[in-house]
């Protein structure tokens, strides 16, 4: 299934019905009076967060959504019915924007928020409602107001407990499928994930958590560079960052990815600094000796005053221990 989060729509909530123009005909009333009744109300337009939902796949299908019309009022001061609600469900983590001016109108973060996309119109009133000492037999009634209707433009912003962040082919994709019940498409190449992909994972001893693998960046991704610029805003949700280093990479290699990680999100929000993060080097099946990678760990620690866990996605190696230590981490966030 494909993973979309951006989309364009329009919502037009329901015409009030007209109010009625009547007068009461009875036998032997000569000079019935006005019974025109009220139109009903229009339909108002509601967009409701669901956890039900997991992307804007819907939306490349439809993007009208309409409510329903007011009916008109009759006579014998009979009201018009007032038209149906639509409530549009969208996943967790929308983010409401005018489509002209780019505002943020609203952000759905929770199971149930709403925000009332647009208000529908209001019921005419019928003739009854004009009749007066002076004017007995009134011949007005009004028209019922036109619905709102806007453009709107809805992002998805992934709301995950743990981000996987890593170059390209760094592993995180074949880390998520072990850690998680996900299944991504995993290959030998360069930008295989092109899309977010979500997985829960379970640990023995503490409450299950929601993992994404976030598609690789590169140097300059907060730029418009690579995959990473469009899809940067999904971190801004997670509360644990998980590097992913490939441990392969000859000489100080290793170093400068994980420098150019920190550096893309440094640049592209500065508040990421703050965000719990973990370093794993991946892929030490590939590494010729332990010597490289107890030198890898050494260089981090003097370099960054990080300890990086050592593990392989493909083997399974380290992955008992970096869940512990995800779980620790989730639950001293929790305290």
């Amino acid at each position: 299934m494909a993973f979309i989060d951006e989309a364009k729509f329009f919502v037009k909530a329901g015409d009030g019905g007209n109010g009625c123009l009547s007068f009461r005909r009875e036998k032997f009333v000569p000079k019935g009076g006005p019974d025109g009744g009220d139109g009903g109300d229009g339909g108002s337009v509601t967009i409701e967060a669901s956890r039900k939902l997991a992307s804007l796949l819907d939306f490349r299908f439809k993007s009208h959504f309409l409510a329903q019309n007011g009916t008109p009022g009759r006579g014998k001061r009979m009201y018009g019915r007032k038209g149906e609600d639509f409530t549009l469900q969208v996943p967790l983590g929308s983010i409401l924007k005018d489509v002209e001016t780019g505002e943020v109108l609203a952000e759905l973060l929770h199971e149930g928020d709403r925000f009332l996309a647009a208000r529908g119109g209001e019921g005419g009133k019928g003739n009854v409602h004009f009749a007066s000492a002076q004017n007995r037999a009134p011949r007005i009634a009004t028209k019922g107001q036109d619905g709102e209707e806007h453009w709107l433009r809805i992002e998805l912003k992934l709301l995950a407990d743990i981000g996987l962040v890593g170059l390209p082919n760094a592993g995180k994709s074949t880390l998520l499928s072990k850690l998680s019940a996900a299944n991504p498409k995993v290959a030998d190449y360069p930008f295989t994930t092109i899309e977010p992909q979500l997985g829960v994972m379970h640990l023995a001893n503490y409450d299950d958590c929601i993992i994404a693998d976030i598609p690789g960046l590169i140097e300059g991704a907060h730029s418009g560079a690579g995959l990473g610029h469009k899809f940067l805003r999904h971190i801004e949700r997670t509360h644990i960052l998980l590097h992913v280093i490939d441990a392969s990479s000859a000489d100080e290699q290793p170093l400068q990815e994980y420098r150019t990680l920190e550096n893309e999100l440094r640049v592209y929000n500065e508040e990421l600094m703050g965000r719990k993060r973990l370093v794993v080097l991946n892929k030490i099946d590939l590494l010729e000796d332990e010597q490289r990678l107890a030198a890898l760990q050494e260089l981090f620690f003097k370099a960054e005053g990080v300890k990086p866990l050592a593990i392989s996605a493909l083997t399974g190696s380290g992955l008992a221990q970096l869940q512990e230590v995800l779980g620790e981490m989730l639950a001293s966030r929790e305290a």
